[in-house]
């Protein structure tokens, strides 16, 4: 008979704890479903801000302009008569110098150069040689040359001034006395280069 009365109790035991855990459920299912239901029934806060009044504020009149005032003209003034009393005007002196020309001074002569042309003779020197053509045909006549004489007394540079007519007997009588020697012109007596005229005549042979 114990045996059932251990096995009685052992079963409330059990009934009081399940009884006991079930309230606990229940009442923290309560707890939760209604703290959640209260929270989802609390509405969301407002934010709310302050605004500050926005004042649109206008510029100031500007001032009025300053009022105009007639400046009267100044009182005219005479000027004062000033009288300056001026002395007689002096006779002036005119005082006239008679100053002497300077004599005539003459200016001093210049010394004259000593010029000496230079002295060229066709026997001076060798006789042009008389062109064979020309003299076979007859051609004759003069040429005049014109001959630069250095200071040795040779010639430097000739040139024809008036021509015989014929070109061989001209370049026959350039070729030959241009190769002579002369006597130099001189200034003051020192040997200076001059031109010298000379003329020369072709002749042909009777």
């Amino acid at each position: 008979m114990e045996f059932g009365k251990r096995q009685d109790s052992s079963r409330r035991l059990v009934g009081l704890i399940g009884v006991v855990l079930f309230h606990v459920l229940l009442v923290w299912g309560l707890v939760n479903g209604l703290a959640r239901k209260a929270i989802e029934l609390l509405p969301a806060p407002i934010e709310t801000k302050i605004l500050d009044e926005v004042k649109n504020e206008e510029p100031p009149p500007p001032p009025p302009p300053p009022p105009k005032l007639d400046i009267p003209p100044p009182p005219f003034i005479p000027p004062p008569e000033i009288n300056i009393a001026t002395p007689p005007p002096r006779a002036s002196t005119i005082t006239t110098t008679t100053v002497a020309p300077p004599p005539n001074v003459a200016p001093a002569p210049r010394p004259a150069n000593n010029t000496k042309a230079p002295v060229v003779k066709a026997k001076a020197c060798k006789e042009p040689d008389y062109p064979a053509v020309s003299e076979r045909l007859g051609e004759a006549g003069s040429v005049t040359l014109m001959l630069l004489v250095g200071v040795d007394g040779k010639v430097t540079e000739s040139k024809i001034q008036t021509s015989s007519g014929f070109d061989r007997l001209d370049k026959a009588a350039q070729q030959a006395l241009s190769r002579c020697k002369f006597e130099p012109g001189t200034v003051d007596g020192v040997p200076q280069p001059a031109w010298a005229p000379l003329k020369y005549t072709f002749r042909p042979a009777r």
